[in-house]
């Protein structure tokens, strides 16, 4: 018998939105019937209220443990509910130690007892001299594997050579799991801090965009050798959208993303000093974005991911406004879905399209497409229940997140989460938390 049933007139499903009742039973999706069914369990009638596959962001760094004083399990993955976010995958730095080996695995396995609100993958690491760990990684139950070509920011875990990928490729090729990619080829320039540390123009043009476009094209070259799934995570130079195009038509094993912040925010409108917005790649200008939104619209952007990477506020510079020395990275987890829906909306996008590139692409990606992803007969009932016309002014007080510093502080954008489903359970309805501790950790990919 079904548990429990939710009643929408505007249910995303994969052929599209209509009215319907979705029954749940025994965490998952039992059936979808029309909406004036009669069914014999509770039902929750949401109204007019649009309901879509729980939000999966394959792109978040957590930071625990050993920089919890920069996020955390706990407050990660409450701002991950509050968002509608039903899974998410941990990347494998910022934390100390870095997932590169299955000792460093274990702890941080051990540090997600009693703090996971909602479902938690994790990707693995690939650094110099750690080849001889990623069996042992994948047979813990890592998703994938994440390499940098340039330095990451992190001291423990400096970036992969291509000499080094081609070790780690063919493994990868055989057990199917993806090799996701920071791609940026730098060159050794010191040169930009010596200018105005509070430029922004100057920050932007120390990262050009032939480093990424380079890095694209070597990975594209890689993938073709060795067949390895590549995903080349947050792609913000444009010119890298033709050659990714090409290589997608010969059918290569390949995916991308970009991030919210490259499809909101312009390099026009950032002000000198406003380090909240620093991140690599940069922002860039929005000729550029243009072309990202409509590489997104033809596909050959799969989906967006938040690379939610939060810092306190001094090592963000937020009081001097130095870009020479603020911490790269954009704090945003809470807000994935808002964020993106503005912006689309403006675009013509659908909350179909709002669901592929939240929810079914990412899915992909983490090897769930055959239970996570969509609104369908057999799938986990992870949903939510948004009001897509509200909108909300972003307020420090309404944010999970451990720090408060965001660039969307301020914003107003529009799509009110109003409800999280997890497996089935009420687990968030606005502004309260229903029930905490329902997350579960993802350790495999089905078969």
């Amino acid at each position: 018998m079904p548990e429990v049933a939710i009643k929408s007139q505007r249910v995303v499903l994969p052929q599209g939105e209509q009215p319907a009742v979705v029954l749940i039973e025994n965490g998952r999706i039992a059936e979808i019937l029309p909406i004036d069914a009669v069914v014999n369990c509770p039902v929750v009638n949401v109204q007019n209220r649009a309901v879509l596959p729980g939000v999966i962001d394959p792109h978040v760094h957590i930071n625990e443990p050993g920089r919890t004083e920069w996020e955390g399990f706990n407050t990660a993955t409450r701002a991950a509910v509050a968002g509608g976010l039903t899974t998410l995958v941990d990347m494998p730095l910022n934390s100390a130690p870095v997932t590169t080996s299955v000792a460093n695995f274990e702890l941080k396995l051990a540090a997600t007892q009693g703090q996971l609100h909602t479902n938690v993958g994790f990707w693995g690491g690939i650094v110099p001299g750690n080849a001889a760990e990623v069996e042992g990684l994948i047979a813990r139950g890592v998703l994938g594997f994440k390499a940098f070509l340039t330095h990451s920011g992190i001291d423990d875990f400096p970036n992969a050579t291509e000499d080094e990928l081609r070790q780690i490729m063919p493994i990868l090729a055989r057990h199917g799991l993806p090799l996701l990619v920071h791609c940026e080829l730098t060159t050794d320039d010191a040169e930009w801090k010596q200018r105005d540390p509070r430029s922004y123009q100057n920050y932007l043009a120390s990262r050009p965009k032939h480093w990424e476009d380079d890095a694209v094209k070597l990975m594209i070259r890689l993938c073709a050798e060795f067949r390895c799934p590549v995903h080349i995570v947050h792609l913000s130079s444009a010119n890298s959208i033709a050659p990714l195009a090409a290589a997608k038509a010969q059918g290569l094993p390949l995916t991308v993303e970009t991030g919210q912040h490259y499809l909101f925010f312009n390099a026009e409108d950032i002000a000198d000093g406003q380090t909240q917005f620093k991140c690599a790649p940069p922002i860039r200008e929005k000729a550029n974005n243009d072309q990202l939104w409509r590489a997104l619209q033809q596909g050959i952007i799969d989906f967006v991911a938040t690379d939610h990477s939060p810092a306190p506020p001094d090592l963000k510079q937020i009081e001097s406004g130095d870009f020479t020395t603020a911490w790269g990275g954009i704090a945003s987890l809470q807000l994935a879905l808002p964020v993106l829906w503005t912006a689309a909306q403006q675009r013509g996008a659908s909350l179909n399209d709002l669901a592929t590139w939240l929810s079914t692409n990412p899915a992909k990606l983490i090897g769930q497409s055959s239970r996570k992803g969509q609104i369908a007969p057999g799938f986990d009932a992870d949903l939510l229940v948004l009001d897509p016309e509200q909108t909300f002014d972003v307020t420090t007080d309404l944010i999970q997140h451990r720090h408060k510093v965001s660039p969307y502080v301020g914003q107003q954008l529009r799509g009110v989460v109003e409800q999280t489903w997890l497996a089935g359970q009420l687990v968030y309805e606005r502004p309260e938390f229903r029930a905490l501790n329902q997350g579960q950790l993802l350790l495999s990919r089905p078969m």
